[in-house]
């Protein structure tokens, strides 16, 4: 059972002031078919003493409407382009349709967001209006108010991922979190930092390459991007995946955590590849983990897929401000045998190697691919990864204050880096496993040893 939740007001808002009426065109990597669903962010806030719920949900819509200016795109409605051509490309008809809100109040305290929920779908309803599919005219952006039965707030937010990425869709709640903690005296004055910028058509194909639509181009592109590449199911992995509950598990890394598992991977690492980040460490260990608590036959092939954020790695260097998908993923591949019996030392070296692939002819390359043979990544032997504890969402402050909490609104089979609370230094790794190698995994990803 989930916990209650009652919608109190559901409303549609609109831009604040006149915006553009147009289509625009959304990029190669914006249209890819695996971005076709909605980022649900939650943001959990303890209340000052005092605080008016009703002067603060009206602060929040007008702060909504007023951003919603300069991001007149996500008030508009996403859709297939109509003119056929390869099929993939998606566009965006912005005519001041609006976005979603939505006050609710439930008999969540926030002292439940310091552990995984007991269940994937535990705060299903901090998010009440959950996007089937994203094309088909639902509002891009849906943002729900929750007070919680302890007079705090939850901030449940579903963003359309083919308008934003992480980075793109943290700077809009950002400001919008500003705008909403700003005096009213300085709220028509407020500046937008940085300012938001669509310039879509950075992202797409050279046209001498869309040209080369029939030709062998893309198969022999394949075989440099292994994170579209299907590998043998050995195992029955995605049906377990969808036939098995998920458990949900959440584990905090603290800077001392984090400085043991560097120190174990440089102890059986060559001298040359010894310069490892947190990150890489860190994701190594928990793909390691995963792996070998799911048990899996020694020579099936598994990934660990990661977003790379590409705004400074192509040439010329992204837009300050640019709020759409401008990264990649990472892929690191290894057989279960390897991977398990390596140490921690290889996974790692794996994984920093697929980030220094990545450069502006990599992300070249993966524009070609996706936009020529609508090239998508498997899930066979995939644990997806995504960093959100470098995202800004902890700073996304409506005037209550910095979120306690930060997470997914539902913790699924897709792990996430998250911030934690007062610890800049520390991480909380979120991910849901298969009932059958929960407990495993919860005693190898607390392990250090290699």
């Amino acid at each position: 059972m989930g916990s209650l939740v009652h919608v109190k007001e559901a409303t549609i808002v609109t831009p604040s002031e006149p915006t553009p009426t147009r289509v625009l065109s959304l990029s190669a990597l914006d249209s890819q078919l695996f971005l076709r669903f909605t980022i649900e962010y939650l943001l959990v806030y303890k209340a000052h003493p005092g605080l008016d719920p009703r002067a603060t949900t009206a602060r929040v819509k007008a702060a909504l409407a007023k951003a919603l200016v300069p991001y007149y795109p996500l008030a508009g409605r996403v859709r297939a382009k109509p003119d056929g051509g390869s099929g993939t490309g998606l566009e965006v008809v912005c005519r001041a349709q609006g976005v979603l809100f939505i006050e609710a109040a439930s008999d969540h305290t926030v002292n439940e967001f310091e552990k995984a929920p007991r269940f994937v779908t535990q705060w299903r309803k901090l998010l009440s209006f959950q996007v089937a599919d994203v094309l088909k005219g639902a509002p891009p952006l849906v943002v729900q108010l929750t007070w919680l039965k302890d007079g705090n707030a939850a901030l449940g937010v579903g963003i359309n991922h083919c308008l934003c990425d992480g980075v793109g869709s943290a700077e809009f709640l950002n400001s919008f979190a500003e705008l909403a903690s700003t005096s009213q005296n300085k709220f028509a004055e407020f500046k937008f930092k940085p300012k938001p910028v669509w310039d879509r058509h950075l992202l797409n194909p050279a046209p001498s390459k869309l040209s080369r639509n029939n030709n062998n181009s893309y198969n022999n592109n394949s075989l440099s991007h292994p994170e579209f590449n299907r590998v043998p199911d050995l195992c029955g992995f995605l049906a377990r995946f969808s036939n098995e509950r998920l458990v949900p598990t959440s584990f905090i890394f603290n800077k001392a955590n984090l400085h043991e598992l560097k120190k174990v991977a440089f102890s059986t690492s060559r001298l040359s590849e010894s310069n490892y980040t947190s990150f890489e460490v860190l994701s190594a260990h928990i793909w390691r983990s995963w792996a070998r608590a799911l048990n899996l036959p020694s020579n099936q092939i598994v990934k660990l897929l990661f977003s790379i954020n590409v705004r400074d790695r192509v040439k010329p260097s992204l837009p300050s401000g640019y709020y759409g998908n401008g990264f990649v993923l990472g892929c690191a591949q290894s057989s279960v045998k390897e991977l398990t019996e390596k140490g921690l030392w290889y996974a790692t070296m794996l994984v920093k190697r697929a980030k220094e692939r990545v450069d502006s002819e990599f992300v070249k390359s993966v524009v070609e691919s996706v936009s020529q043979s609508r090239a998508c990544p498997d899930s066979v032997g995939v644990l997806i990864l995504s960093q959100w504890s470098r995202l800004g969402l902890e700073k996304v402050d409506l005037g209550m204050g910095k979120p306690v909490h930060v997470g997914p609104i539902c913790c699924d089979r897709y792990c996430l880096l998250l911030p934690v609370f007062n610890q800049t230094d520390a991480v909380k790794a979120m991910v849901a496993v298969p009932t059958t190698a929960a407990q495993r995994y919860e005693h190898l990803v607390r392990s250090f040893c290699s």
